[in-house]
């Protein structure tokens, strides 16, 4: 059976009193002085072993030495098999040392076998004695523990380290020494090694002195060698943990507000998601203001950013002042954005609420250097169940929050409105996919007639662009064509709406030479700028082998009205070619009459709001009528004719051909069909 070899009791005491070896075959004298017998008795750690010094006898063990197996003989292992007599290969002499069985001569090399090569003589490692003494006078505190987990021995740098005497320390716990019981994992992992059934256990614990000072201590517990006790070690790492808890600050904190940073912001925020999922004792829920200075830009460039940053200070102080009585976490996450996270929230009125308070704080004047400035602030705002959330998620909803909240007029805040967000977000999913759409041909054209007021006969159609979408269908043109304008796939699809309509009228003009149709294509503004529209329509007329009289191209009035330049040149090029300009939703934009005499304008498309009051005719707006008069007029004395929209009954129609109208575009006569449905109305007159 193993047996502790720092245990010392009263019997061993009696043994070493009365000279008779012990149990295990000590010599007389051998077993560890008692505490205050080693408190009196000098350390000192040899730095080098001397081959004059005396040694110890062979069988005098060492407490932190190793001791003699189970059924061993005293002795056995040595080759003189005595007690205290000399060391094998020395003249036997009596002990004159200051210690008995010790040499007094010189200590000679061991014998070495002729036929092994090993040697036969005894082991030159440390005394036992110096371990004793390296134990004491360790810097490292340390104590020794039995396999129940009591301190058996324990060196004056743990006493010291803990604040204490070590003798006291003797039959502790060491795992209330080293609070090795709060965390069930490290407990778990602690009882693994004392059963041997791990090698080592090493953790970081802050512990507390008995002067209640606390400290951080690296903690190590391995079984010692050749023993059947352990070695429990603390080293003292609160210099270390201090200065990295320095470090982490300055990492984790933004060094103008001193509030946390973006990487700590989301640290919190991910633990705050988790805690609040699991947590049956909060609400389960989580909200979040996300809130950006408006117009805090010009500060910067006006006043230089040494004020910028004060005024950030500043801003950072009222923001922690609306969250202090909730503990709401602040932080600012760059620039002139901030956030506050609130935890456990208990609904979407608390969120409104906070952000109200932070708009009304953030109004008050602030005085920065002997300057008093005002910023407003834009706010989004998100609130919702913690289960099934990540982080990405809610700083995209309050993202797009927040830019509702500045596109709505700023100085302001936003509740999140999940259908507004997935309109957003069909709105981005179409925007990404135009070009490639345009490449796939998932565009086709339907065909609006242009129908004679006075004789009913189709003069000309508008190419209308219709996305036949994989995912959401036929979309009509005011789905797309905004966001087409928006990432310049106006290009890359008004080329091939102008290419495809050519092609179509030429064919019409082939299949019906008497009645040749004018198709009127719609063009973007961004057209003229971002491509040479001029060499585009050369180019496709010469490939479709259309006539230009019979194109006309379309423009919006505030695409046409103070046109200079480069739009200018592209509208005379256009005409001198022989192509008819139009402008469309006349008397809707500027209405800079005075253009119309210096642009090479062919055609006019009243706006159809000013047909809408031609509904009824019990019920006329005599307004809308006089209005559309006078730009009828107007145009057939500047030369240009008249097309009406959205004419959708025959008492409108019969009003605008009374006015004078040239013709008429809606529903009255036809919605918008496919070619082929076309090509049946060019030799019948339609309604009217």
């Amino acid at each position: 059976m193993c047996t502790n070899n720092l245990e010392t009791t009263d019997a061993t005491r009696e043994r070493a009193v009365s000279g008779t070896p012990d149990g295990q075959g000590r010599a007389p004298g051998a077993t560890l002085p008692t505490i205050t017998e080693r408190e009196a008795m000098p350390s000192v750690l040899p730095v080098a072993e001397d081959p004059g010094a005396p040694r110890p006898a062979p069988g005098a063990p060492s407490v932190l030495g190793t001791p003699p197996a189970p059924g061993t003989p005293p002795d056995a292992g040595h080759p003189t098999g005595h007690t205290t007599g000399p060391t094998a290969g020395h003249t036997a002499e009596p002990a004159t040392g200051p210690a008995a069985g010790h040499t007094a001569g010189p200590a000679t090399e061991p014998a070495t076998s002729p036929t092994t090569g090993h040697a036969t003589g005894h082991a030159t490692g440390p005394a036992p004695g110096d371990y004793r003494a390296a134990f004491n006078v360790a810097r490292l505190a340390m104590a020794v523990v039995d396999r129940e987990g009591r301190v058996l021995d324990a060196n004056p740098a743990l006493g010291a380290l803990l604040g204490t005497d070590p003798a006291l320390l003797i039959t502790r716990s060491a795992a209330d020494l080293a609070d090795l019981r709060e965390d069930p994992r490290t407990w778990r992992e602690y009882r693994d090694v004392l059963g041997g059934r791990a090698a080592r256990l090493r953790r970081t614990r802050r512990l507390r002195r008995s002067d209640g000072h606390a400290l951080w201590a690296e903690i190590t517990v391995e079984p010692a060698p050749d023993s059947c006790s352990l070695l429990l070690s603390m080293a003292d790492i609160s210099d270390q943990r201090d200065l990295q808890g320095r470090l982490r600050h300055l990492q984790m904190h933004d060094p103008v507000t001193r509030l946390p940073n973006r990487s700590l912001f989301f640290e919190r925020m991910t633990r705050a998601l988790e805690a609040a999922t699991y947590d049956h004792g909060g609400t389960g829920r989580i909200g979040l203001c996300y809130l950006d200075l408006d117009g805090f830009k010009a500060v910067n460039d006006t006043l230089g950013h040494r004020v910028g940053d004060r005024l950030l200070g500043a801003v950072a102080q009222r923001l922690t002042d609306c969250a202090a009585p909730d503990g709401h976490l602040v932080a600012r996450l760059g620039g002139d954005e901030f956030a506050l996270l609130v935890r456990n929230s208990t609904g979407t009125e608390q969120l409104c609420d906070l952000a109200r308070t932070v708009l009304a704080a953030l109004q008050e004047p602030f005085d920065v250097g002997g300057q008093r400035l005002s910023v407003s602030a834009s706010i989004g705002v998100v609130e919702r169940p913690a289960a099934g959330t990540h982080t990405t998620w809610l700083m995209q909803a309050a993202d797009t929050t927040l830019y509702w909240a500045k596109e709505d007029g700023k100085a302001r805040w936003t509740l999140f409105d999940p259908e507004r967000n997935a309109h957003r977000m069909t709105r981005q999913a179409l925007s990404s996919t135009l070009r490639p759409a345009v490449e796939r041909d998932e565009f086709v054209l339907d065909y609006q007639p242009l129908v004679g007021l006075g004789d009913g006969v189709v003069r000309g159609v508008e190419a209308l662009v219709r996305w036949d979408h994989p995912q959401f269908g036929r979309l009509s043109p005011n789905r797309f064509i905004p966001l087409a304008e928006e990432n310049g796939a106006i290009v890359p699809l008004g080329r091939w709406v102008l290419r495809t309509a050519c092609r179509q009228a030429r064919a019409w003009q082939l299949a019906e030479p008497p009645h040749p149709l004018v198709v009127s294509v719609n063009v973007a503004v961004r057209q003229v700028w971002d491509s040479d529209l001029v060499a585009d329509v050369g180019a496709i007329l010469a490939e479709t082998g259309l006539p230009p009289h019979l194109l006309q191209l379309e423009l919006t009035e505030s695409a046409v009205m103070g046109s200079t330049g480069r739009p200018l040149q592209a509208l005379q090029a256009l005409s001198d070619m022989g192509v008819a300009i139009a402008i469309d939703d006349f008397g809707t934009g500027y209405s800079n009459l005075a253009y119309l005499s210096r642009l090479p304008v062919s055609t006019l498309k009243l706006d159809g709001s000013f047909v809408q009051g031609f509904r009824a005719e019990e019920h006329p707006n005599p307004a809308d009528e006089t209005i559309v008069e006078a730009l009828v007029q107007l145009a057939h004395r500047l030369g240009l004719t008249v097309t009406a929209e959205c004419v959708e009954s025959a008492e409108q129609a019969e009003r605008l051909r009374r006015i004078g109208c040239d013709t008429g575009q809606g529903w009255f006569y036809s919605r918008p069909v496919p070619p082929d449905r076309i090509q049946a109305m060019i030799t019948c007159p339609a309604r009217g």
